[in-house]
């Protein structure tokens, strides 16, 4: 079952994508390097719950 936090890793690899393609098309070059980052950080937080590491705080609240 996914948690609302585990939809966040989706979401910064979409937005990460989207200003990807954003800044490849204008040619505006910090969105290129905004939407790298965000791809990166994304796909490791992705990676790191997968293989259930607790990341940002504890893994469990009880």
């Amino acid at each position: 079952m996914r948690s609302g936090a585990g939809r966040l890793e989706v979401v910064v690899i979409i937005l990460g994508v989207i200003l990807l393609i954003i800044g490849f098309v204008t040619g505006i070059s910090i969105l290129w390097t905004i939407g790298l980052i965000l791809a990166v950080i994304g796909l490791i937080l992705w990676v790191l719950g997968a293989v259930g590491h607790a990341v940002g705080g504890r893994k469990h609240y009880w």
